[in-house]
Formats: structure tokens, C-alpha cells, sequence
């Protein structure tokens, strides 16, 4: 009996233990790529990677196949589709091979292709960014992309959120920055005259609509991609990258950080459990340790400490920072984050109540009036990975702030509206999801953990 199946299939099946009786599957059909080719005199070797699971297929093909010459001469990248008998091989390091009894041609792969077998590295493979997935670190990186993805939505359903498309093009900028893309339909300035009438921007977050959709739904969150105009080129900055930012209603900054907590160690379960072979890879060739590193905050309890604390520590430490002028009302360097998480707290860490002059407007004002109600979420090994905070939703406290600031109030009329009608206390956090990605599979720049990477002068594909 002959049975189509995927490589995946094939793995699950030996994994699991599951006979496979010769009146249920006996030949199998296969279409992949290939690998390696290791051709002998009568006997040769395929190594077939078919995109459904990180491992490859052994395929074993000799001289009694047809076209044997043929198939020996076969490059790395052609596609092929194999008919074959499924053979258990439970001593051997594979657990199993195909022995090939037809062979097909499907796309030759011409001489010039760039990616063999010896190991290439990260800054050449961005400039064959088309081709990439092909090698097994970023056949890996996508996987777990694809599956923290999906984690993060099981995350927040389970919990009854409802999903928020936030626009990508608005009149407004939510943090305050001004480091946005202009859309337009001119060549000039004019923008009265343009598409919208007025100044348009690719999103910086999309938390400002979430907000309005938490205020009827109770729970919301967004996930979808962002745009900053930074002219940066460190390891951890793009030019559009995606975010996730949940937004409740009647929740204060001790429900925001028991919501991240519970986040993260739900989305380094998720990726253990669904790609299990892709961390080890990581743990093996990325980053030693890795899965000892993420295991530890699965099952730490996330401390708790204010910035002002964290400040007092840091003037005390032993240690030569590079950046030594610790002063209270500094925006902290990583650095300074991973001291506080991996030596103080020797875990994950939330840093809270910020200096407003270093925080967004949106933020809720403490009666110090000199912090707000912000929250970081420091991991060791990167610092920062979460932010968030408890939003302001006193209007006269938030139309004082944004005059503090300066800020056109008449862009944020309707933001505004939120206060003024059934506000209510409440919370969100932003969780860059590439640097999510980079965390838990250990790859140290952005560049590789998004598939086409948007970064200053870099518009390849």
C-alpha cells in the first residue's frame, strides 16, 4: 500500500512508537529538497528535507534505480519526489530510512546555488535573505516564530481577549517621539491637500485604538506589525517590526505585571512543547544553556522593585559599568537591567514606578508627581524584554501632562473622549515580538528572527 505522507508524519509515527503494519503503510511517497547527496559506486545517500519538520529523511538509492547516474549527479536544492519502502532503523543515529525504489526529478538546482553544506554565516545570509529558511538555524528560527505566534494568540483567547486589528496608517503619534514614515500621496508638503487631509503616519503601536476597544470589550489585544523611522543599526532595532500590546479594562499595574508573567512563561512552555528539536538545536549550536536559562524563569517567581530601589542598588554595586553616571531619572542601560535581574534579583524582575520625564504621556501619574505607574519586565541574559503601565485615565491629570509636553491636543480629541466618557482605571503592556523571539531562541539581532528584515538603507527584497 502506498501512502503520501510528510516527513513530520514519519518522525511523529517513529517517535510515538506506532507500528506501522505492512497492510497499512508499507511505501511511501515523498517530495522535498534536497539536502546532501552522498553518491557511491552502488549505493548512495539523500538526505531529504521536505519543510514539515526540522529533521531530515534518509533516503537510501542504488544501482538498480533507473536513473541512478542521474540521481547521483543531483545538486543540493534540487527537488525531487521519491517513492520508497519505509524501513525502521531504531540502532542507527536515524530512526529511519526510505529505501528508494522510484526517484523523480521535480526542479534542478543549477551550480551556482549558495547555500552548501559547510556552515555560512548570519551577515552573509542576510544578503541571500530569499534563501535562508533553507538552512537548518533559520528552518529553526521560523518554526518557533510560527509557533510563538500561535502561542501568544492561544494565550490571550483562552483568556477570553478579544483580538483588536489596530490601523497601520494614523493621525497621531502614541509615543511621542515623532520617529514616524510619513504616507503620502504628494510630492510636497501639502498635506491639507493629501489623501487624508492632514499629516499621515505609518503606527508606532497601535495601543491608543486598543485602549478605545478595552473600554468596551473589558480585554483586548493587538498583534501586528509597527514602523519606526529610527535611523539605528544596533542589533535590536528595525524599521518595521511586529507588536503585541493587550490593553484591560478595571486592572492596575499589579494585574498588568501578573499578566505578563504568566505571558511569558506560557510562551517558553509553548515553544519547548511544540519544537522541541529546534531548541535543542538552539540550546546546542546558538546558545549553551538555553533551555537551563529559560527553564529557570518557567519557574521563577517574577520579583518586584521600584526603579528608585533599583537606582539606590546600583550606586552601591561593585562593578565597573560602562555607563557609571548613575543618577536617579537616567533611562537605565541594559547593563544596568541585567545587573539588577541576574545578580539581585538572580531572576526575572519587574522594575516599576519610572521617572515621568523618561516615560510616554499616556502614563497614570503617582501621587509623587514625579513617577508613573510604569512597569518593565527585566530577563536575564537581555534585560528589557516587556514594558508597560497602568494608563492615565484622569482627564484633567492627562490634558496637564500632554500640555506639559507640548502636544497638540487637538490630535487626540478622541483619545481624550475615553476619560470623559465611562472612563475607568486601566492597563496594557507592549511586547516587541521579535524580541520575544530572540530570547527564547538565543539569536542576538533582530535581523535574524524576522523573515525580511526592514532596517536603515536595507530594502533588498
Amino acid at each position: 500500500m502506498l501512502t503520501d505522507i510528510t516527513v513530520r508524519e514519519l518522525y511523529e509515527l517513529t517517535r510515538e512508537g506506532t507500528e506501522l503494519e505492512k497492510d497499512q503503510i508499507e511505501y511511501v511517497s515523498l517530495q522535498g529538497w534536497i539536502r546532501t547527496n552522498r553518491s557511491g559506486k552502488n549505493v548512495s545517500f539523500i538526505a531529504l528535507n521536505d519543510g514539515s519538520y526540522f529533521k531530515n529523511a534518509q533516503l537510501v538509492y542504488g544501482a538498480e534505480l533507473s536513473n541512478y547516474a542521474e540521481a547521483c549527479a543531483w545538486l543540493t536544492g534540487t527537488a525531487i519526489s521519491v517513492t520508497g519502502l519505509y524501513k525502521a532503523t531504531p540502532e542507527a543515529k536515524q530512526p529511519f530510512e526510505i529505501q528508494v525504489t522510484e526517484m523523480n526529478l521535480e526542479g534542478s538546482c543549477d551550480s551556482t546555488y549558495p547555500l552548501q553544506k559547510k556552515r555560512h554565516s548570519f551577515e552573509y545570509l542576510r544578503e541571500v535573505g530569499h534563501l535562508r529558511p533553507r538552512t537548518n538555524t533559520f528552518s529553526a528560527v521560523f518554526r518557533v516564530r510560527s509557533a510563538l505566534a500561535m502561542a501568544i494568540h492561544e494565550f490571550f483567547q483562552d483568556q477570553g481577549f478579544v483580538y483588536v486589528h489596530t490601523p497601520l496608517i494614523t493621525g497621531s503619534d502614541a509615543e511621542g517621539a515623532g520617529e514616524t514614515f510619513t504616507v503620502t500621496t504628494r510630492k510636497d508638503d501639502n498635506y491639507e491637500k493629501d489623501f487624508f487631509g492632514k499629516h499621515a503616519s505609518l503606527t508606532v503601536s497601535g495601543q491608543l485604538q486598543a485602549e478605545a476597544y478595552a473600554l468596551a470589550f473589558r480585554d483586548v489585544y493587538t498583534f501586528g506589525p509597527t514602523f519606526r523611522a529610527e535611523n539605528s543599526n544596533t542589533t535590536t532595532h528595525a524599521a518595521e517590526f511586529w507588536m503585541i500590546e493587550p490593553e484591560m479594562a478595571f486592572a492596575d499595574l499589579s494585574d498588568d505585571m501578573d499578566l505578563i508573567e504568566d505571558m511569558v512563561k506560557y510562551c517558553i512552555q509553548y515553544a519547548e512543547d511544540n519544537c522541541p528539536e529546534e531548541m535543542k538545536f538552539f540550546d546546542e549550536f546558538v546558545e549553551k544553556g538555553l533551555i537551563t536559562k529559560l527553564d529557570a524563569v518557567k519557574n521563577a517567581e517574577f520579583r518586584r522593585m521600584t526603579y528608585s530601589e533599583g537606582i539606590d542598588l546600583l550606586k552601591k554595586a561593585d562593578v565597573e559599568f560602562e555607563n557609571k553616571d548613575i543618577q536617579w531619572g537616567m533611562d537605565l542601560n541594559s547593563e544596568h537591567e541585567r545587573y539588577l535581574c541576574e545578580k539581585i534579583a538572580g531572576g526575572p524582575l519587574f522594575l516599576t514606578d519610572y521617572p515621568k520625564d523618561i516615560k510616554s504621556f499616556y502614563m497614570r501619574m503617582n501621587d509623587d508627581n514625579q513617577t508613573v505607574a510604569a512597569v518593565d519586565c527585566l530577563v536575564p541574559g537581555i534585560g528589557e524584554l516587556v514594558g508597560g503601565s497602568q494608563r492615565e485615565e484622569r482627564l484633567d491629570m492627562l490634558e496637564k501632562r500632554m500640555t506639559e509636553l507640548g502636544m497638540d491636543r487637538s490630535l487626540y480629541t478622541w483619545y481624550l473622549d475615553l476619560r470623559k466618557y465611562g472612563g475607568c482605571k486601566h492597563a496594557g503592556f507592549g511586547l516587541g515580538f521579535e524580541r520575544l523571539v530572540m530570547y527564547i531562541t538565543g539569536m542576538e539581532n533582530i535581523r535574524d528572527v524576522i523573515p525580511f528584515a526592514r532596517t536603515p538603507r536595507n530594502l533588498m527584497f
